[in-house]
């Protein structure tokens, strides 16, 4: 009887082996492009996003709270650059009662462009399951915007958990007449509340974009594989624009969007990594035989 599948088994022999042929799948994809159209289709897409979020969320939390939630979460996403972005959605939601219904279906529109451009860049790199079937327009049409709604109740969770860990760090724990500051425990907590939230959102992206049903287990190793990828950028690149990024030098009053650009350009790449390596684990075929894949085909 096998614990593990012969998928596995087959990785855990030869890591270096598939991890180079899931490095040249990825640049045979032209990942790299891929990634850069992902990422400025996200640049545009994120403040209309964050915009619909946050409006619908306000009539259910604080406001204050929730754009601290955000901004603490925004900086997994674009480090050094959270208060820039929540900066500019407290200066629109100070101003909301000048949006039009022309403004809001626009802002509708930019928001869901991200995800229709990730849903094509998937396609790509899961091209073996599109040869095989094509998901019907509607269903294509429809995905962003139920995603954008997932999402707005991911962060409504998240506030409410992440206020009552800060609820928790405010307290203090007696012991035989000692007391020691929970605050430390509430930091811990809190980052971990970041990171499982970081993994649950990119596996539900591996489950949902690709056509064709998906695995949780292959979802999870994709999910977990980007995650991790992105926590040690995500230190190197809090680190560079600290103490070398001489960003602001050379563009002036363009560095917040340049920053923001450059992190969501390393984020996206790392997501489709993550997605290359669900691939290519698909497709190892048991018993160390390479399967050679299909011709990429949408008729």
């Amino acid at each position: 009887m096998h614990i593990i599948s012969d998928q596995t088994e087959h990785v855990l022999r030869h890591p270096g082996a598939f991890a180079l042929q899931t490095l040249r799948a990825f640049r045979a994809n032209q990942g790299l492009l891929l990634a850069g159209a992902v990422a400025y289709y996200a640049l545009l897409s994120i403040v209309p996003l964050l915009i619909l979020v946050v409006i619908a969320l306000s009539h259910v939390i604080d406001q204050a709270e929730l754009l601290e939630t955000l901004g603490r979460y925004l900086e997994w996403l674009v480090p050094g650059q959270s208060k820039s972005i929540v900066a500019e959605l407290a200066n629109f939601l100070a101003n909301r009662a000048v949006v039009g219904w022309v403004l809001l279906g626009t802002m509708i529109f930019f928001s869901s462009l991200a995800f229709t451009v990730l849903e094509n860049a998937m396609s790509v790199i899961f091209f073996h399951r599109v040869a095989i079937r094509r998901r019907h327009f509607l269903v294509s049409a429809l995905l962003p915007y139920c995603y954008i709604l997932f999402l707005a109740l991911g962060l409504l969770l998240i506030t409410f958990v992440a206020g009552r860990l800060q609820a928790i760090g405010e307290e203090n724990l007696a012991i035989l007449g000692y007391r020691w500051s929970l605050g430390g425990v509430s930091s811990v907590l809190l980052y971990c509340l970041g990171l499982a939230g970081e993994i649950f959102v990119l596996t539900s992206i591996y489950l949902v974009m690709p056509v064709g049903r998906l695995s949780l287990r292959h979802a999870l190793i994709g999910g977990i594989t980007a995650a991790l990828l992105w926590e040690l950028m995500r230190h190197v690149l809090v680190w560079y624009f600290a103490s070398l990024s001489q960003v602001n030098v050379v563009y002036g009053s363009l560095t917040t969007a340049i920053l923001v650009l450059l992190s969501l350009e390393i984020a996206a790449t790392l997501l489709l990594l993550g997605a290359q390596v669900i691939s290519e684990y698909e497709r190892v075929a048991p018993h160390d035989r390479q399967q050679m894949p299909e011709p990429w085909r949408t008729d």
